[in-house]
């Protein structure tokens, strides 16, 4: 019997290959570090096997992800720092920050537990009690100071100590792993005096062990309770299980579907609503309402059946992915069906249910019980700028899109290249374009196709970012951006094409990026440009904003390097509408050799000052101040109004 073919996932996964073979290599240092951010209440056998089932657990997150954290460009390093520049590295250390957090937390009823707050499943020893060697007086000492302060703070003294980390870093990993205030666990790090040498003594090393026996007369008490209370809870369910008031006939709970007229018709197939295919051209909204019902199997009763049935209730073999924010539960009443058809090797069913599109693909040749997919994104509040396109296949690093009915003509931009004119990209009559290369999850960047969707009002360009609803690229100011044309703006966008690979799989909406101020670099080495990338989510939270610096480049546009990311935020107001200002400096040596804090705001900005190892003042958004290796410098702002505003990130 051959083997079923695996239907792809319109949500691309994240390369869980980097996690696993960094957390190969590295496994006792993660050890090491879970154990020593682990709260110091538990018991030091507690704390073992606790730091060994954070470590193996990252993997499992690995392969559950999205984006991976080594996509983003890192800050400037400590000098001497020993940290694994490996984006599988960095990954697996944050789930192990994050779960070793978690464990301090303590249990509350009003807040759903977290795995790490209980005790491992696995590793697990039975009759034995597991600790580190002991140390000498330094490492005892060490203990008793981590002891007492939070876990954040123990965690930013062990990225400092154990893994090297200037402070701008230890504050970026904090804040990845769920620190609420990473400045002020650095603050309470600094209280902590003892040597970080000593964190790589054998005191805290969780994978070199010495075994004791536990309280054996105890532990037979505890044996024949246990044997006891579940001989109880067998009698207690044969009596539940009896006729009457029981799990039987007659019980509370209503059957899993039950029988009302909602439940109903979400599962009737014959009730899914189905759009004429000229109602777009006389509907009041230009959204997915108005996307007509399309594919050669809109009729199929027994196709769309199967995908209403695994929408309300998926078995344990269907993978099932969804945007951040997205809710996964069934439809509230039939929705509306956008496509039915074979794409590729799958049959997709695509529905829209005023909130969330959802895509349901099996199998096109083999046993439709096995290997479906079923992905959710949140799309609610669209319009006909970012109703454009939905994903309907996503295989073997490529993507197919079908488009909205308005749109008259699909054209692929390669944004690395903005000197080449685009091509076409064919579409069959019911909409669904060849396939072509995703840019997300290609390795590497060595090109970046966007898609150029055209209406009768605008020229849109969209790109894949590993979900259902592609994301709308734009230029120009906070307060009025508009779709990417001209040359400057491709020119642009080609040196910052690459850095989208750090909102992937974030659902987002938009991403707008434009130039926000223009510096002549010192001792006459040309015009860098500073630009703030802002990318927009369907749910409202979780925007991210980059800043970036990029510098003049004697090569031809399409072959300059990509810029420097120098700051970064998530949920901040700054490049947005709300407050579109921005401010951000990076240090940077001139080709003679010599060191500057270059600093950069936008328009709103009267005048900067630089203060800590670098000082200056100047009137005006431009600042350029002598400085040496390793500086740093805290930067700060005064707007029009007389208000200050502090750099980003």
């Amino acid at each position: 019997m051959r083997p079923l073919p695996e239907v792809p996932s319109a949500v691309a996964r994240s390369d869980a290959g980097q996690s696993g073979a960094a957390l190969v290599e590295h496994y006792p240092r993660l050890a090491r570090l879970g154990y020593l951010v682990l709260p110091h209440s538990l018991s030091r056998d507690r704390r073992v096997l606790t730091a060994h089932a954070l470590a193996q657990r990252s993997l499992q997150a690995a392969r559950r992800a999205g984006p991976a954290d080594g996509d983003a460009v890192p800050l400037p390093r400590r000098p001497g720092r020993t940290e694994v520049a490996d984006p599988g590295y960095a990954y697996v250390r944050r789930q192990v920050l994050r779960g070793a957090l978690a464990a301090g937390r303590p249990l509350r009823l009003r807040h759903r537990p977290r795995r790490a707050q209980f005790p491992p499943a696995l590793p697990l020893t039975w009759g034995l009690r597991l600790f580190p060697h002991s140390g000498g007086a330094g490492e005892l000492a060490l203990e008793q100071r981590l002891s007492a302060v939070s876990g954040a703070a123990r965690a930013a003294f062990v990225l400092r100590g154990l893994e090297g980390l200037a402070d701008g870093e230890v504050r970026r990993v904090l804040s990845d792993a769920g620190v609420a205030d990473p400045h002020a666990a650095l603050m309470e790090a600094d209280g902590v005096s003892a040597p970080y040498a000593l964190l790589a003594s054998v005191e805290f090393d969780p994978c070199s062990l010495q075994a004791r026996p536990p309280d054996l007369p105890r532990r037979r008490r505890y044996l024949r309770a246990a044997l006891a209370g579940v001989a109880a809870l067998l009698v207690c369910g044969a009596l539940l299980g009896l006729p009457g008031e029981g799990w039987g006939r007659g019980a509370l709970s209503a059957p899993l579907y039950a029988r009302n007229p909602a439940a109903e018709e979400a599962l009737d197939p014959g009730a899914v609503r189905r759009v004429p295919m000229t109602f777009w051209q006389r509907s009041p909204r230009t959204d997915f309402t108005a996307w007509p019902t399309r594919g050669d199997r809109t009729e199929d009763t027994r196709l769309l059946r199967r995908a209403l049935r695994v929408w309300a209730r998926p078995g344990g073999g269907v993978r099932t992915s969804a945007t951040p924010g997205t809710p996964v539960g069934p439809p509230m009443g039939a929705p509306q069906l956008l496509f039915a058809g074979e794409v590729g090797a799958s049959a997709v069913v695509l529905f829209h249910d005023g909130l969330r599109v959802v895509r349901y693909a099996e199998p096109r040749d083999a046993d439709p019980s096995e290997g479906a997919a079923l992905d959710f994104a949140r799309v609610d509040g669209a319009d006909a700028a970012s109703a454009g396109a939905l994903v309907v296949e996503r295989a073997r690093g490529a993507v197919r899109y079908l488009t909205a009915p308005w749109v008259r003509k699909v054209r692929v931009r390669d944004l690395l290249a903005p000197g080449r004119a685009p091509r076409a990209l064919h579409r069959s009559p019911d909409g669904v374009t060849d396939a072509l290369t995703s840019a997300a999850t290609a390795p590497g960047c060595r090109s970046w196709d966007a898609v150029e969707l055209a209406d009768e009002a605008a020229v849109r360009l969209v790109t894949d970012l590993g979900e259902l609803a592609p994301a709308r690229l734009t230029s120009g100011p906070p307060a009025r951006p508009h779709d990417v044309s001209g040359r400057a703006e491709y020119a642009s966008w080609a040196r910052t094409a690459c850095q989208l690979t750090a909102v992937r799989a974030h659902g987002v909406r938009t991403v707008n990026s434009w130039v926000y101020a223009r510096q002549p670099l010192p001792e006459g080495n040309g015009t860098a440009q500073w630009l703030c990338t802002r990318a927009e989510t369907w749910r409202g939270t979780g925007s991210r904003v980059l800043a970036q610096f990029q510098a003049p480049s004697g090569r031809p546009p399409g072959s300059r390097p990509p810029g420097v990311v120098v700051a970064r935020a998530e949920d901040a107001p700054e490049c947005g509408t709300r407050a579109p200002q921005v401010l951000a400096g990076v240090l940077w040596k001139s080709p003679g050799g010599r060191w500057y804090v270059l600093a950069a705001g936008s328009a709103q900005f009267a005048s900067l000052s630089a203060s800590g190892g670098v000082t200056g003042q100047v009137r005006g958004r431009l600042l350029a101040v002598r400085a040496g290796a390793g500086d740093r410098a805290r930067l700060n702002g005064r707007l029009a109004d007389g208000s200050r505003v502090g750099a980003l990130g």
